[in-house]
């Protein structure tokens, strides 16, 4: 269950920051420079020029990405821990009712 709460979280901010990006490109898509002989060229925009409040979904959903795959990693490797306990403990069970006859 912790697995598929942080592949949901890191789903949700992969399509979020996806919506972001192009939240991005439609404000910045009209910034351009002239360079020399009058051609002109995108004008590449850091993210310290940026909105604030595209800035900060920007962090944030980076933020929420990471913490979901993480979330998902960590999940998966105790469900695999628990159930490699509960596969041992259900050998041991196993072992002990065997009887040998005599």
């Amino acid at each position: 269950m912790r697995a598929l709460c942080g592949a949901v979280i890191a789903a949700g901010a992969m399509i979020g920051l996806g919506l972001t990006a192009i939240g991005i490109g439609t404000r910045y898509e009209r910034e351009w420079t002239r360079a020399e002989g009058g051609n002109t060229e995108p004008y590449l925009v850091h993210l310290s020029q940026m909105d604030r409040p595209l800035t900060f979904i920007l962090v944030f959903l980076t933020s929420a990405a990471v913490i979901g795959i993480g979330i998902a990693f960590v999940g998966l490797a105790y469900h695999h821990h628990r159930r490699e306990r509960e596969h041992r403990w259900e050998r041991e069970r196993a072992a002990a009712q065997q009887r040998t006859t005599v």
